[in-house]
């Protein structure tokens, strides 16, 4: 009977450097987010947003029962995209503000169902400590979003957008937006709360209530 042979030194050599290499590369993709401190600093940012993510996770039911609180909650800051007029802007313009953002496409059949909810939302919470901050990632230029914004009557959202998709890619890199749509409330420190992939009734007492659990507020 022959016995179980063991691995050749080399290859369990190879196995723990391509381990390590692993573990650099999903470190590196967190510093993109995080900055110069990385998840470090991340961590010792976020924790009002950890206590927001528990007061928000009973609340994670009916249609909004797959938005996941985040237990190791990400900075994200340093998130840049496009505003209204073009210019370069970054999560970090909205301190202070509790920020709902959803990354959107037209081509994305589920992101153009939940527009006009994420309208209304905009219409019934927004105010100078929260906003909807809904960002189109379209290539082809804003005609095509902005027509079809339009077309269904969107009035309350500002336009923001990122043709290079390079938002997309942050959030990827550190397991986020796995597809569209995704959207991750943020707090007025710039810190993820918690993440829904898919669609949601952002406009339903459900999602109203999550949203003002974790802003400390009763009510929708």
């Amino acid at each position: 009977m022959n016995k179980p042979t063991e691995p050749a030194k080399s290859s369990r050599r190879g196995l723990v450097a391509a381990g390590l290499a692993g573990a650099v590369a999903a470190l590196a993709a967190l510093y993109v987010i995080a900055g110069p401190d990385g998840n470090i600093a991340s961590a010792q940012s976020c924790s009002a947003a950890l206590s927001a993510a528990a007061s928000a996770k009973p609340f994670a039911k009916g249609e909004v029962a797959a938005f996941l609180p985040a237990s190791q909650p990400l900075d994200l800051k340093n998130l840049t995209f496009q505003g209204p007029e073009g210019a370069p802007m970054s999560m970090a313009d909205f301190k202070d503000k509790t920020v709902l953002l959803n990354l959107w496409a037209t081509w994305c059949a589920p992101c153009r169902k939940e527009m006009p909810a994420l309208d209304q939302l905009q219409a019934d919470l927004g105010d100078p400590t929260f906003e909807v901050v809904a960002v189109n990632l379209d290539r082809g230029g804003s005609d095509k979003p902005k027509a079809f914004l339009d077309e269904i009557g969107v009035l309350n959202l500002t336009y923001y957008q990122d043709s290079s998709n390079g938002l997309l890619k942050a959030l990827r890199r550190v397991s986020r937006a796995t597809g569209l749509p995704t959207t991750i409330l943020i707090d007025p420190d710039g810190c993820e709360v918690g993440t829904m992939y898919g669609p949601a009734e952002w406009a339903s007492g459900e999602a109203k209530a999550l949203i003002q659990s974790a802003r400390g507020k009763s009510g929708t």
